[in-house]
């Protein structure tokens, strides 16, 4: 029993994880999980996901979770409600689960769906839960408008104040939680982790000129459109700059063509989903890792980036702002600024001493307190002041 100090047992609640195909997708989650369980903590993993999305397979190298699917309405129009039936479509399996194993925590990931059938498997089986909140819509009315968006937040409102701890995966994450509930909930951050065995700077030197690398999906508010117009700008001075985009998405056809409006569709290679080893060794490969989203609550890649002893370049007013102290660790700038992400660049391309010593620096502050170890850690202790 996690309360009388031995090891903890937690049904995780996630419709992110690590599929065959985008095995990224949720890493967050899966690869803390040998780390908690070092820490005494046994997760059961019900990964979960509407019946219209399709079937998907984990990932081989995510710790085995289960994939549940349950009936919801499609989109937006659907996610008010999507609790409720994936509380009917789980209950029965929790509470035969709970009889044989003794469930001591449940953690949900995102309020919606997966915070919402906490806090109705709470109410049934009378288990604790807390939740974690992984971006700045918080209250999923971003994703959803009108009605339905008000639906969202006021449900989204009760799982935050029922649960016994909303944890943020920063500090703008955690402001934007208690902006729609007050004092009302109990908040605490934590980071996200890097594995710095598998980031590391490691000797996959670049055999060509420099690299600029984007990893993330292919959507506007990532700021590709940004990049690949920064790193036009400084074509004519850098003859033998190159960019790489690893990620997917419905922005890829226009991006594609804007880089051959801007003469440099030869110079941009679009690589599509790739493994964890993949991402490591393109990051090992680059030069500069550059992602100027203008909506990110954290931001994972920017961490495994700065891991691999690279200088990354993100946005201000961003989580990652509470990670890149800037021209120490990284460089931050502006939100849509073209002009400052090109001058950026630009500095970083031409002056190698200086890349190393950012490179370095960011390495040392995920060395320091931002491993997957740190993270389990952090996320043990607030488990067992949960059940306490």
């Amino acid at each position: 029993m996690g309360n009388g100090g031995g090891d903890l047992r937690v049904l995780t609640l996630t419709p992110f994880y690590p599929t065959h195909r985008d095995p990224a997708f949720g890493c967050f989650v899966s690869e803390p999980l040998d780390w908690l369980a070092k820490a005494g903590v046994r997760n059961t993993v019900f990964a979960v996901q509407p019946l219209y999305r399709g079937k998907s397979r984990i990932d081989n190298s995510a710790v085995h979770a289960e994939w549940l699917r349950y009936f919801a309405l499609p989109g937006g129009f659907g996610l008010p409600t999507a609790g409720a039936f994936l509380f009917a479509r789980i209950v029965g399996r929790v509470r035969e689960l709970h009889r044989s194993k003794q469930i001591d925590l449940i953690h949900a990931h995102a309020p919606l769906p997966c915070g919402h059938a906490a806090m109705l498997l709470s109410a049934e089986l009378g288990l604790p839960y807390v939740v974690s909140v992984h971006g700045l819509d918080a209250y999923s009315t971003e994703q959803v408008s009108g009605r339905l968006g008000e639906w969202c937040r006021r449900i989204s409102q009760r799982v935050y104040r029922s649960s016994r701890r909303v944890i943020c995966i920063s500090e703008r994450v955690r402001e934007q939680v208690l902006e729609g509930t007050g004092t009302g909930c109990r908040t605490s951050v934590v980071y996200n982790g890097v594995d710095p065995e598998l980031f590391s700077p490691g000797n996959d030197p670049s055999t060509g000129g420099p690299i600029v690398l984007s990893v993330g999906n292919l959507i506007p508010i990532k700021g590709h459109e940004l990049l690949i117009r920064a790193v036009a700008a400084l074509g004519p001075d850098l003859p033998a700059l190159t960019m790489d985009v690893i990620g997917r998405g419905p922005e890829q056809s226009r991006l594609q063509a804007l880089a051959e409006q801007l003469g440099i569709g030869n110079r941009v290679r679009f690589l599509g989903v790739q493994s964890r080893q993949q991402v490591a060794a393109a990051m090992r490969r680059c030069t500069v890792f550059a992602l100027p989203s203008r909506y990110e609550g954290l931001g994972c890649v920017y961490l495994e980036a700065m891991s691999a002893g690279k200088p990354v370049i993100g946005c201000r007013g961003q989580g990652i702002a509470e990670i890149i102290q800037h021209g120490s660790n990284g460089f931050l700038v502006g939100p849509d600024n073209e002009k400052e992400l090109t001058l950026a660049l630009a500095m970083l391309l031409r002056d190698e001493p200086r890349r190393h010593n950012l490179g370095a620096a960011a390495r040392d502050t995920i060395l320091e307190r931002l491993t997957l170890a740190h993270q389990a850690e952090s996320l043990a202790r607030i488990f067992r002041e949960s059940v306490r």
